[in-house]
């Protein structure tokens, strides 16, 4: 039975905006619809997710997926939800880009499935050949100023010091452009993105009728926000990457373990494949008892396997509880694979300074600079209360001697309180 797309994205949480008669066009055939991805790093992030997603559920609804990664866009930047202009970037740094981006999509999006497979295009594949003259002509006719300054994305930056730059000021023709030529020469016939792009879409809308006198449509996602306000796929340590290089399998599933209990019922919602009873049958299991955190661990479990692998998520689940299980054993601590240790707060301390210690608490205070505890004697106060471990080893004197032997030739992990972890690394 075919699943109902927008139906399917309500319940979710996952719909925003959506131009009337597309749903009807959804469910009288098998739709080609594209939502653009912007190459400026090598990696996609967690933030990247949500339209990741969207063109997964879009594909498993029976539609066909096209992820258009913008190497001609990448090089003008899109000032939506931007304070600031962006560096344009090479052709060759692009291209790599967009190399390391296709192979993260295909984790997500089935490239072999027939008639719904996936496909990739990039649009410098068009626009390389693409004079300023033709541009002006052939598209910048068709666009009304009046139009172009009455978007949320232009009137934002325009009421800014730095205002913006007739560069991205043309990002929005670009764009329309994208939906123009995917519809002229790919059949398609949706283009989706966030509710921040509700503006450029519409500009491909208006394109393709003004210059053809044909119909398109749009369909937008809600911008994801933390209960806290803090911006998601953001942590105090930077971005969550999907490519492993960037962020470890360790901290990608930590990232997902520690939501908080009001996001994880519209993150798991959004992010994990599971249907509409399973997911209320765990949301009631995890209301019940919140404690055990059994959806952030269903949530955390999925997506970790689907962005890494199931190996990678296994050694991720095994750490945590190395780390954080008050019965953990100095022997287990050995374990840990070196990537997960250096994911924590780490301070480094030179050989020959660690070597001349007199105490645990001078480690903990002086010696690295004040990070772990600002002073002696805060540090002395917390080892006599017994809420400082080393290597999984409870310290009760504050004149304790340094002689822990160190993981993997140079590490020590402290445990300050319940939660917070340090690395201290030993070495020249």
């Amino acid at each position: 039975m075919k699943i109902n797309f927008i139906e399917e994205l309500k319940w979710r949480g996952m719909l925003h905006d959506v131009m009337p008669g597309t749903e009807e066009l959804l469910d009288k055939e098998t739709v080609k619809g594209y939502i653009g991805f912007d190459p400026t790093s090598d990696s996609l992030g967690v933030g990247n997710l949500v339209q990741i997603m969207t063109l997964l559920h879009f594909q498993r609804c029976g539609h066909k997926p096209v992820a258009l990664l913008g190497g001609a866009t990448g090089m003008v930047g899109d000032p939506s939800g931007k304070s600031q202009e962006r560096n344009l970037l090479s052709e060759d740094v692009l291209q790599h880009n967009l190399s390391c981006i296709k192979k993260q999509l295909e984790k997500f999006l089935d490239f072999s499935s027939g008639s719904t497979s996936a496909e990739l295009v990039n649009n410098y594949d068009w626009f390389k050949n693409f004079s300023f003259l033709d541009f002006i002509r052939d598209v910048g006719k068709y666009a009304r100023i009046s139009s172009m300054l009455a978007k949320d994305s232009v009137k934002n930056r325009m009421n800014t010091e730095e205002g913006m730059s007739f560069t991205e000021f043309t990002y929005q023709l670009v764009q329309g452009y994208d939906f123009y030529y995917l519809w002229k020469h790919h059949g398609v016939k949706l283009q989706m993105g966030g509710s921040d792009q509700w503006g450029n879409i519409v500009a491909g809308t208006e394109l393709i009728h003004k210059k053809e006198g044909g119909q398109a449509y749009a369909l937008t996602t809600p911008l994801i926000k933390k209960a806290d306000g803090e911006k998601f796929g953001k942590t105090a340590s930077g971005n969550i990457w999907l490519d492993p290089a960037k962020t470890s399998p360790y901290r990608f599933y930590q990232f997902w373990l520690n939501a908080s209990d009001e996001d994880v019922v519209n993150y798991i919602r959004i992010f994990s494949l599971k249907g509409k009873d399973e997911l209320q049958q765990l949301e009631s299991q995890h209301s019940q008892h919140p404690e055990e955190r059994l959806l952030q661990k269903e949530l955390a479990k999925e997506i970790t396997t689907r962005v890494h692998s199931s190996l990678d998520c296994e050694t991720a689940i095994r750490s945590s509880q190395i780390l954080f299980d008050k019965k953990s054993t100095p022997e287990q601590l050995r374990e840990l694979p070196e990537d997960v240790l250096t994911s924590l707060d780490v301070v480094s301390i030179k050989t020959n300074d660690y070597n001349s210690l007199n105490s645990v608490t001078d480690l903990l205070s002086v010696a690295t600079g004040g990070v772990i505890f600002p002073s002696k004697s805060e540090a002395k106060k917390m080892i006599q209360q017994g809420g400082v471990s080393i290597n999984k080893l409870k310290i009760t004197a504050p004149d304790h001697k340094v002689n822990f032997e160190l993981l993997k030739n140079k590490y020590l992990l402290v445990q300050k309180g319940k939660k917070n972890y340090y690395l201290i690394k030993v070495d020249d």
